[in-house]
């Protein structure tokens, strides 16, 4: 199941060049370019406070877009570039990219965790510790899953789960080469000190 693409807004640019994208900033907006996909650049204009939203959000380089132009069909697309003020940091100017269905990307996914009630270790008092909430996919843009899923049923505690122990959808892979951790199962503080204790007896 695909996750939810968010949508992004804007309009048609009337007008190319320096004069035209000075008066899109004058009147609050972010020029910008959706290029690529075998179609002639569109030259666009953002709001100015919805992109700065997404910016602080973000992620904004590695997440797959909803495109949405008036009088134009949706496009999915993927930020390739955005230009900042070098004095203030906000944004002056956006690129897009746009992606068919069967182009291949770089997303972040979230990393959702079920069966925690059939956690042997959860169930002693152990601690799930999560090293990452995320992880970085190379997917193709029509089948992004909605979350990479771990399951916990018989995990113990002292337990190491690395991306290799999930199962991802076949043909999404991650980003990193090598097997990194995810997340463990950490001992309660009660049961370390006891740990500790006998060790030093």
């Amino acid at each position: 199941m695909a996750t939810q693409i968010p949508d992004l807004n804007a309009t048609v640019r009337t007008g190319t060049g320096k004069g035209a994208a000075r008066q899109s900033r004058r009147d609050g907006m972010v020029p910008g370019v959706v290029y690529g996909g075998g179609k002639d650049p569109l030259p666009i204009d953002m709001k100015f406070n919805a992109l700065l939203k997404h910016l602080k959000a973000g992620r904004f380089l590695s997440t797959l877009f909803n495109l949405k132009v008036d009088g134009h069909e949706d496009v999915r697309v993927v930020c390739r570039g955005v230009q900042r003020d070098v004095v203030r940091d906000l944004p002056t100017h956006v690129d897009f990219m746009r992606l068919r269905r069967t182009s291949r990307v770089n997303l972040f996914v979230n990393v959702v965790f079920v069966n925690e009630d059939k956690s042997p270790g959860l169930k002693r008092g152990g601690v799930l510790t999560v090293v990452r909430q995320e992880v970085e996919l190379n997917v193709q843009a029509d089948s992004i899953p909605e979350s990479v899923v771990v399951d916990l049923d018989g995990v113990n505690i002292g337990d190491v789960i690395h991306i290799n122990d999930t199962s991802l959808p076949e043909g999404v892979k991650p980003t990193i080469a090598r097997n990194f951790v995810i997340a463990n199962i950490s001992a309660p503080s009660g049961l370390r000190s006891s740990d500790a204790e006998e060790a030093a007896g």
